[in-house]
């Protein structure tokens, strides 16, 4: 039975080891030495240019070979070295006594020196220095970046004399573009083609970054392979930075298919990526001397410098009056914002920063649009589209089809777009449209290869014709560059405060400022009164047994510790504040200048208010234990580590190092509950903590609804607090009750826990969660309820339905300081504000007194 061909695919190419081909071109020889100066491997044409054979060279000391001088040259030279691809050159060095002048390129390959040398021309070519300043010169006075592009293809083909140079442009994908080209007459042009990713495929552009130059100075030359192939551990040697390395027998294949004789290109790398090529042809054998192939290396390397400068420059510009045009947008909607109705006057405004071919303006629903755009039909679609994707950020693509497919129905109208949410949640919108580009790419052959079995085997081979080859290119837009993205989100950034003061009419919008003030002072009465209740909580959770003074420094602490987070919090302008900076801030404020051996390692992650305010008290417990009795107390450090898991939950570690040992509390005092409990009560999630006798470790999970990955703004500064009352204990009207308390705080719970007790209830059940109430009341027998009204996201209304079908008696507790928002069927329901007093409780049970009979 016969096997069948072997399946090719497009990563043939990408797989093929071009660093370690084992051989080297021969007009020149190689050395690879060990860090003792003892050759180890060689090209085996040595014998040719150095007069000894392999057995006398593998296995010598470069001394007995080379003369004195030009080793200590050579190691002189070597000392200049820096980075790892780095490649050192010398000129008219002579090797052997009497002998011919070498040109040598010196690099570090693993733990191999590279030596390769190339005989040195007999004339000098002139004055470099003065060559280079000319050709800066001329490339300065170029007053387009078309005209750039064009002088840069002519100087490298004055200094190289070869038939042809391009500079080739990469885009995103890999593929190719011929932007400029030098060649002689009577050659043809490949100015404007393009070329697929998979004729230089991704290792070969690593390289290309890697090792800016290359030279092949004649492709039908027969490569010379180095002795022996391996090292002595059975590696072979790392061709990657060579001068002198051979060429990849597909790379042959295709410039054969192309008629080309030589090649040489210089890398543009621009920002640390590979911006494209000067790639040049010549269509016979040519190899330009060492230090002409240098001062390419240099000009290349300037070239892209300015190719980078010019980049921003034009950047800039096009920011800054872009800018311009995104500030008389916002100063026209700041005071008018009816102005959002008109899509027109939108338009040619937002035209003057970003283009394009119409505009849609999506709010509430309503639709208006202005220019080339869709059906409104078809855009109500496309926010449907958007909505369900649940994002807020900008969304910028140039075919719509890709994420709509029923798009390519309009493809031609609009085909690309940029999505600028203008409200908080994925609803309103601002949408940019492009127009389709039709164009015609013309390619340099057929971009799709087949797989055919050629003279390499079985493999997808280069094209065999270079003629041009056109494809008509439909449903594409052209792109949004990434300054006209950054222009928008700008834009979003204001457009967002903006929008929220729309509103249809002048009553409407009276009665919508009314109705928002209301609820700002209510929230702000909720706010204040859980604030209290907070404070209270910590200070009658805290550790009296000590003098009056130690008492006071720890609430002093623990209320300064709720100030700092809140502080945080506020400072910033996003909806999260930093972890990092969280931990940051109270080990200076506890530790001061030991605050440098609290090791943080983690992502910059941030934390929602509620998040914040409960791991700020856990974090300040875990610190002043530390300094007391632990790691910090010592001579010892404190590691915090810190990531997400697949989940999106944070996962936090705090390690002590170094410390006195320790021991298990003999008691729980507030600190540990805090430690203990707070995480899982008020974030549902999980914490432990273990004293182990080198140190205690605890490991805590917050829950992803809690943890942010947006941009933070860090840095606060903490604010006076001052203590509440005493609370007044009453008479005791829940003698041997049991009471479900449901309250979303555990500090306020554990204080509502004793003033409950204090007024006799022999057993309270605290929740935090509707689930977790319901649980309960299966489970235990209540006799009454205490209700906090709002529960974070969502309310406490449910139990009490709940409450109510059993016919169980119950209060509500708020801090807001109006209850018309209750339904009306509980509007006889007893109200309790907070902060919790145990008189107000009291009273609030006599009314409900008739359910105890």
């Amino acid at each position: 039975m016969t096997e069948g061909p072997i399946h090719v695919d497009l990563t043939n190419c990408d797989q093929e080891p071009i660093h370690i081909l084992g051989a080297v071109q021969p007009y020149g020889f190689l050395l690879a030495i060990s860090n003792d100066w003892i050759i180890r491997q060689v090209s085996v044409n040595c014998t040719e240019f150095i007069g000894k054979t392999l057995d006398e060279l593998i296995g010598a000391a470069l001394t007995s070979i080379f003369q004195p001088e030009a080793v200590h040259a050579i190691r002189n030279r070597m000392a200049l070295l820096r980075g790892e691809d780095a490649v050192e050159r010398m000129f008219g060095l002579q090797l052997m006594p009497e002998g011919p002048l070498f040109d040598l390129a010196i690099h570090l390959s693993e733990k191999s020196i590279v030596i390769e040398a190339e005989p040195a021309p007999e004339n000098l070519e002139g004055d470099s220095t003065g060559t280079l300043r000319a050709m800066m010169a001329r490339l300065n006075q170029a007053d387009s970046m078309e005209a750039f592009y064009r002088e840069g293809a002519r100087q490298v083909r004055a200094l190289t004399g070869f038939d042809r140079v391009m500079v080739y442009r990469f885009d995103e994908s890999g593929a190719g573009e011929v932007v400029a080209e030098a060649a002689r007459a009577g050659i043809g042009s490949f100015l404007g083609l393009h070329y697929p990713a998979e004729d230089i495929p991704a290792q070969a552009r690593a390289l290309y970054v890697r090792n800016i130059f290359r030279v092949i100075a004649d492709i039908h030359a027969t490569p010379v392979p180095i002795a022996p192939q391996l090292d002595d551990k059975g590696n072979p040697l790392d061709l990657s930075l060579s001068v002198l390395r051979s060429v990849s027998p597909i790379h042959i294949e295709y410039l054969n298919n192309m008629g080309v004789g030589a090649s040489l290109s210089i890398s543009i790398v621009v920002e640390g990526k590979l911006w494209g090529l000067f790639a040049c042809h010549h269509y016979g054998p040519r190899l330009p001397t060492l230090e002409r192939r240098s001062v390419c290396e240099l000009f290349g390397q300037m070239f892209a410098l300015k190719l980078e400068s010019r980049e921003r420059l034009a950047t800039s510009q096009y920011l800054r009056s872009a800018r311009d045009a995104a500030d008389r947008l916002l100063g026209s909607l700041a005071n008018d914002t009816s102005l959002f109705e008109d899509s027109d006057l939108l338009a040619d405004t937002i035209g003057g920063a970003i283009k394009s071919d119409g505009v849609a303006v999506c709010i509430e629903g309503r639709i208006a649009v202005t220019g080339l755009t869709p059906p409104v039909e078809e855009i109500r679609k496309l926010t449907r589209r958007l909505n369900s994707r649940g994002s807020v950020e900008l969304l910028a693509v140039n075919r719509i089809s890709e994420i709509e497919p029923e798009a390519e129905a309009y493809a031609d109208v609009a085909a690309g777009m940029l999505v600028i949410p203008i409200s908080r949640v994925a609803r309103d919108y601002v949408i940019l449209f492009r127009q389709e580009i039709v164009r015609t790419v013309r390619w340099g052959g057929d971009p799709r290869k087949v797989v055919t079995y050629g003279p390499n085997g079985a493999r997808l081979t280069p094209r065999k014709s270079f003629e041009t080859w056109s494809e008509l290119v439909r449903g594409s837009a052209l792109p949004f560059t990434p300054a006209e993205i950054r222009v928008a989100d700008t834009l979003r950034a204001t457009m967002i405060e903006v929008v929220l003061r729309l509103s249809h009419e002048a009553h409407a919008e009276r009665q919508l400022a009314n109705e928002r003030q209301q609820l700002l002072i209510a929230e702000l009465n909720h706010r204040v009164r859980n604030i209290l209740s907070l404070i209270r909580g910590v200070i009658r959770q805290s550790d009296s047994a000590g003098s009056t003074a130690d008492f006071v420094h720890e609430v002093d602490n623990r209320i300064q510790a709720l100030a700092r987070a809140h502080n945080q919090v506020m400072a910033t302008d996003t909806a999260s504040a930093s972890l990092r900076m969280l931990i940051e801030t109270e080990s200076a404020a506890y530790l001061g200048d030991k605050a440098k051996r609290v090791i943080l390692t983690g992502p910059n992650v941030g934390l929602s208010a509620h998040g914040f305010s409960v791991l700020a008290l856990v974090f300040h417990e875990l610190i002043t234990n530390s300094a007391k009795y632990g790691a910090l107390s010592d001579d010892g450090q404190v590691s915090v580590d810190w990531r997400t898991d697949e989940d999106g939950d944070l996962i936090l570690h705090w390690h002590e190092i170094g410390g006195p040992p320790v021991g298990p509390p003999t008691r729980q005092g507030f600190g540990t509950t805090i430690i203990n409990r707070s995480i899982p009560f008020d974030l549902g999630g999980k914490a432990e903590i273990h004293y182990q006798l080198t140190g205690v470790t605890a490991h805590f999970c917050v829950p992803s609804k809690h943890v942010r990955l947006d941009t933070l703004v860090e840095g606060e500064q903490p604010i006076p607090a001052r203590a509440p009352k005493e609370v007044v204990v009453g008479p005791k009207p829940l003698a041997n009750k049991c009471v479900l308390l449901v309250e979303d705080s555990l500090i306020v719970a554990m204080d509502a826990e004793d003033l409950l007790h204090l007024l006799g209830a022999n057993r309270v059940v605290a929740t935090a969660t509707i689930r977790s109430a319901k649980e309960e009341l299966d489970r235990e027998d209540i006799d009454v309820a205490i209700l906090d009204i709002n529960l974070g996201d969502h309310s406490s209304l449910p139990i009490a339905e709940d409450l109510a079908s059993r016919g169980i008696p119950f209060l509500f507790a708020t801090g807001y300081g109006d209850d018309s928002y209750l339904p009306a069927k509980l509007g006889n329901v007893p109200i309790v504000q907070k902060p919790y007093q145990a008189d107000a409780i009291a009273e609030a049970l006599g009314k409900l007194s008739s359910a105890f009979q």
